[in-house]
């Protein structure tokens, strides 16, 4: 954990629950999946087993059309309170048990499964755009060593095309960087509720 003279660290206990402890105000991250620290204070996550069999069998019905979690999400018959961003050409939102923190899914509304041959030109550059954006505005709000920004996942799963908007922290192990860091087989964050709506609130209003 990198040194701080206005933050004290309370104890971490095992299992994924958080705590929160004094902070001057200022961003920091931890060598593990990261802290975060705002005015409120500070909270660390640690990575928590994750049920890879379970996510198999649920993203694997997702290659349905009619079952397409990103469509129902777009079409507003989903309810989904970590949306950051909504309009005409996509839907960007926190990511479900993620593994970094921050870590948002930008998607098309349309249901388009080519991460390229189903876009125009025009299309995809304007997909980007808002890309981009959430990109900036995750970097503002959760403090990053780097930004990962990649396209996933399969025609035999999470059909729908989209991109991960990953915030690495800093002090991370290189080990443990870039795919490592992304795969749930590592663990993912346990994060609650309020604490994802809060964050999708604060990445909203970078957005404007």
């Amino acid at each position: 954990m990198p040194p701080s003279a206005t933050a004290l660290m309370l104890h971490l206990e095992r299992g994924g629950r958080s705590r929160r402890a004094e902070c001057g105000g200022k961003s920091r991250t931890s060598r593990a999946s990261g802290w975060w620290c705002d005015t409120h204070g500070v909270t660390e996550h640690v990575r928590t087993p994750f049920d890879v069999g379970a996510y198999v069998e649920r993203v694997r019905a997702n290659a349905d059309p009619d079952r397409c979690f990103i469509c129902a999400i777009a079409r507003g018959e989903r309810e989904e309170p970590f949306v950051v961003l909504r309009d005409e050409i996509c839907i960007g939102f926190l990511a479900k048990d993620p593994t970094l923190l921050g870590c948002c899914l930008v998607a098309p509304v349309d249901h388009r499964t080519g991460v390229v041959d189903d876009f125009t030109e025009s299309e995809y550059v304007a997909l980007q755009q808002r890309v981009y954006r959430i990109g900036w505005a995750v970097s503002q709000v959760v403090p990053r060593e780097r930004l990962y920004i990649l396209s996933l996942g399969s025609k035999q799963a999470t059909a729908h095309v989209h991109w991960h908007v990953a915030p690495l922290p800093a002090g991370v192990a290189y080990e443990q960087q870039q795919y490592a860091a992304l795969m749930h087989e590592n663990g993912y964050l346990q994060i609650p509720d309020d604490e994802q709506r809060r964050l999708a609130e604060r990445i909203r209003r970078e957005l404007g």
